[in-house]
């Protein structure tokens, strides 16, 4: 029997259904469920957030402190602007920065576990002392020292406010664990026999890399990409919350809960909400992700192949 033809057969109805079968274990998670709705609600409501009636970053001293109420729903600051409004764009910044900050790690991580994993050797044991020496650091000290300079630094890109600084930042530091799973999937991976043949037919090391392992690593990276979103929005928050990410007026939801610290016990509602949505987000982050990682489960998926 020619290998190639082997090789070249169409997928079988228990391969072609695993995407399938990774849905429906995925939708019997009710937490995962809840959490895709709650999060597709949000990521409406920032998509949309042009279209209220207030901009976020002008004053109107007449309204300041107000209560929530029909015409300000989430009441509004001390200099009289409307908390729902600065939310919505603040929860554009912090999405963006989270959504970035994965991409980030993806681009680092990925390549480093693939390479590390695939070759072994004097390369495996090189880029993982540096994973390693990355995950010794303490990872937010490091976060306020390198925000902090960054700020300073006079750089088309790297603006004091800039988005794309805050989200480098945290990046930098979050690509270590995206490193670490794919390395451990592509030395399990690399040693069985579809690589094996592929390799005897001539196959070249990226074509082997590309197409044949990372696709099957597929499931850990999601699942992480998803957990490291919600870990990402929290750096996030935290670093403006103390006055290093994003700087006012420009509204995220970490310097929005900083500005209500002086007035939480006469105004609650201007730290209720905005730490109502970090927690809405994160808590429907992580049970997409506990969602996720029972769908990618590999013994439910070799028993559907089984079946």
């Amino acid at each position: 029997m020619n290998p190639s033809n082997e090789l070249s057969q169409p997928l079988s109805p228990a391969q072609t259904s695993l995407g399938l079968g990774v849905w429906k274990r995925f939708r019997k998670h009710p937490g995962a469920i809840f959490g895709l709705i709650v999060l597709t609600l949000l990521l409406a409501l920032v998509v949309f957030a042009p279209l209220t009636a207030y901009d976020p970053e002008v004053s109107d001293i007449s309204a300041r402190n107000k209560p929530p109420s029909i015409q300000h729903l989430m009441g509004t600051d001390a200099l009289g602007r409307d908390l729902f409004t600065r939310i919505l764009y603040g929860g554009r910044i912090s999405l963006t920065v989270g959504i970035m900050v994965v991409v980030i790690g993806l681009v680092i991580g990925v390549p480093v576990g693939a390479l590390a994993g695939y070759y072994g050797g004097w390369l495996d044991a090189l880029l993982m002392r540096i994973t390693d020496t990355f995950l010794s650091l303490p990872a937010f000290l490091v976060l306020i020292l390198l925000s902090a300079i960054l700020r300073e630094v006079e750089l088309p890109l790297f603006e004091r406010n800039s988005v794309l600084t805050i989200a480098l930042v945290i990046g930098l530091l979050s690509w270590m664990t995206f490193a670490r799973l794919i390395r451990a999937a592509f030395l399990t991976l690399r040693e069985l026999d579809f690589i094996a043949a592929t390799r005897a037919l001539g196959g070249s090391d990226f074509r082997i890399i590309v197409k044949h392992i990372l696709p099957n690593a597929i499931g850990p990276i999601i699942v992480e990409a998803t957990l490291e979103l919600g870990s990402a929005i929290i750096e996030e928050s935290g670093l403006s919350f103390l006055g290093f990410g994003i700087q006012p007026p420009t509204p995220s939801w970490g310097n929005l809960l900083s500005n209500a610290q002086t007035h939480f016990t006469t105004q609650p509602w201007l730290a209720i909400f905005p730490g109502l949505m970090i927690f809405l987000a994160i808590i429907s982050v992580n049970y997409i992700g506990d969602g996720l990682r029972d769908a990618f489960d590999p013994y439910k998926v070799l028993d559907q192949i089984g079946e």
